[in-house]
């Protein structure tokens, strides 16, 4: 029996289902009808492999017969065949809700480490002092790029820690799980507020509204601000993307920062273990977050459906 491509394999299941589908639903119904025995190469993540070769041939092929739908998790459907818009932004909309904010943590580990080589720390808002505890104050999570770590020989950090010029960089986020026109301004200037003493400062969502008059004033927001703008694909966490970098503020803000370390039990432990690392020429990665393989994020993903 000839074998299929993945671009025929998707086709195929479509054309049957009479609906969209998504790159995980294509493969879990490939596997059901027996499909996956006939697809010539498998891999380790074929639904990736469907995923990518669905979008090169949306983006290179005019005669491609796939159309994008804008959903999560992200779905595929063929030129022509009529399907419930509302419906599919609704559903999407409602299994996006049942995220946290927290259950984002793990995609933007994912992403600053294989996109910047950052390191990052959750700081949990409910251990600070009670007493001193201060509104638009603490970051949901902190990060460190240490470039012994990245782009630099261990000899040359040590020059340049040594001449008092370090190649250190500090990262503020605030993540939420959906950025649009009702909020946008309080999320903004939250994130303003909690990332005045880092060198990069970025709000982070997995759902962010793509109307060209929000993106307008998200875009004028973030020029105006250095605040950076990062989507989370918590389908396919290698298509995250920074949609407006964020400004490089090159005076660190101590006295927030001391601030912080005063308040929280978290940003202190971030702060000792970066001395650690810088003074040690050496990354301690178990210190900070896990950085989860693509399989572990998307199995976790899977179980929070």
């Amino acid at each position: 029996m000839e074998k299929m491509t993945f671009l025929q394999l998707a086709k195929k299941l479509m054309d049957e289902e009479k609906k969209p589908l998504s790159p995980v639903e294509m493969w879990d119904l490939a596997i059901q009808k027996g499909y996956d025995k006939q697809v010539s190469t498998l891999g380790k993540t074929p639904w990736q492999t469907i995923s990518a070769q669905i979008y090169v041939s949306i983006r290179d092929d005019e005669s491609s017969p796939f159309v994008k739908v804008e959903s999560y998790p992200r779905k595929f459907y063929l030129k022509g065949m009529p399907y419930d818009e509302e419906k599919i932004i609704e559903e999407s909309k409602e299994i996006v809700r049942q995220f946290t904010e927290r259950n984002l943590h793990p995609f933007l580990s994912y992403y600053a480490f294989t996109s910047w080589k950052v390191y990052t720390k959750t700081i949990y808002h409910e251990q600070s002092s009670k007493s001193s505890y201060g509104q638009w104050l603490h970051p949901d999570v902190v990060g460190i790029y240490l470039p012994f770590g990245a782009d630099w020989k261990t000899e040359v950090f040590n020059v340049s820690k040594e001449i008092g010029s370090p190649y250190v960089r500090f990262y503020s986020f605030e993540l939420k799980k959906e950025l649009g026109f009702s909020k946008l301004r309080e999320y903004f200037f939250q994130a303003v507020s909690n990332s005045s003493w880092a060198n990069y400062g970025y709000i982070v969502a997995a759902d962010i509204d793509d109307d060209p008059s929000f993106q307008y004033e998200l875009n004028r927001l973030s020029r105006a601000f250095g605040i950076g703008v990062i989507k989370l694909d918590i389908e396919d966490p290698n298509l995250s993307e920074t949609i407006y970098p964020a400004r490089y503020n090159p005076d660190l803000d101590w006295d927030t920062m001391n601030k912080l370390s005063s308040e929280n039990p978290n940003f202190r432990d971030f702060m000792v273990r970066v001395q650690r690392d810088v003074h040690n020429s050496e990354i301690i990665k178990e210190r900070y977050d896990k950085v989860f393989s693509i399989e572990e994020l998307i199995e976790y993903m899977n179980k929070k459906k």
